[in-house]
């Protein structure tokens, strides 16, 4: 990934906080837009929405917002022909839908699924349905899965109206629950899969909810912290745990043995991001400042070594594969968002 030519290969921009959560815009006219959510340890947080200036070269804050306590995750409506609003979403104490127009981003519903309790479970995570983007799951520490369904409104005014109501509740661990993920198999609309602080993925069909499998468990117990499914082959996914140095590659015909370990990192794990255009490509970034990127073609041979490499300046804590510009991988580090051409 070196500097050549007239266009760059790596455009950067600083915060004026700690970056975790970031995620890429899908809209095809919204190209290089991101959001990323700051990481300030008490309620006050905030979101931003930054785009590249294609003529400037340079990323431009376009909008800044209010969020409390900082975003477990962020992502955009998988919208990828822009029909829907134009929507993002947050998760940390609620899950949070919001409305992003050229000049303010509003708050357009909040679900909160304990309506009967002052007491909130953080959520850990959610995922936002591709096939279905009135469907979005959450994961919770209070040990369940939230499957919520949206509604995009009739136009009243000239606003449509979003709200949301829970389709099902599940308790989906033994212990509290890190991440979900949406399965492309079988349509794409009814499996997930989550895992979490028993160490488990364990695998979900909305049309069968009263059993659940179970595809790999962790053989020290660690909490599984994250997985990422293959976005062109829904045999696959990846899982890490908490501390870990190395990468789980599943197959979901081969229940609990890993089909490959990427283990080349140095420093615990932060991030999993599966090529949007390739089934055989994988990025993993950690805590050693490194992103690498693997080809994983061969399995089940062992993959020894990552075809690229980038060294960042600081711990790597999240990294994204722009699903709409499959050449361009978001990374972020201390206050900085880096994206890198691939």
């Amino acid at each position: 990934m070196s500097m050549h030519g007239k266009r760059k290969e790596i455009y950067k921009y600083e915060a004026p906080w700690t970056v975790y959560a970031m995620n890429w815009s899908v809209r095809p006219d919204k190209r290089f837009r991101l959001a990323l959510g700051s990481f300030v340890e008490e309620y006050n947080n905030k979101v931003q929405l930054v785009g590249l200036e294609e003529e400037s070269s340079e990323f431009v804050c376009r909008n800044t917002f209010d969020h409390p306590y900082p975003t477990t995750k962020i992502m955009w409506i998988p919208d990828t022909k822009g029909v829907y609003p134009d929507l993002l979403a947050t998760s940390g104490d609620y899950l949070r839908i919001w409305r992003v127009s050229d000049t303010e981003t509003r708050l357009e519903c909040l679900l909160n699924n304990n309506k009967n309790s002052d007491f909130c479970a953080p959520l850990t995570s959610f995922d936002w349905n591709e096939v279905d983007p009135n469907l979005l799951g959450t994961s919770s520490i209070d040990t369940t899965c939230t499957i919520w369904g949206l509604e995009t409104g009739q136009v009243l005014g000239r606003v449509n109206l979003v709200s949301g109501h829970v389709k099902t509740q599940l308790i989906a661990h033994d212990k509290e629950v890190y991440d979900i993920a949406f399965s492309r198999a079988g349509g794409g609309r009814d499996m997930f899969a989550s895992v979490g602080a028993d160490g488990s993925v364990r695998m979900f069909d909305l049309r069968h909810l009263e059993h659940s499998t179970i595809i790999y468990e962790d053989p020290q117990h660690h909490p599984l912290l994250r997985l990422c499914w293959n976005k062109q082959d829904p045999n696959y996914l990846a899982t890490m745990a908490m501390d870990g140095m190395e990468v789980v590659i599943l197959d979901v015909r081969v229940p609990c043995t890993p089909v490959a370990r990427l283990n080349n990192h140095r420093a615990c794990v932060n991030g999993i991001a599966w090529a949007p255009h390739s089934s055989c490509h994988i990025c993993t970034a950690a805590d050693d400042h490194q992103a690498l990127i693997w080809d994983i073609q061969q399995m089940p041979r062992a993959i020894e070594d990552p075809i690229l490499a980038y060294t960042a300046e600081g711990e790597i804590n999240n990294v994204q594969w722009a699903s709409t510009q499959p050449d361009w991988i978001a990374i972020c580090y201390n206050n900085c968002l880096e994206i890198l051409r691939v």
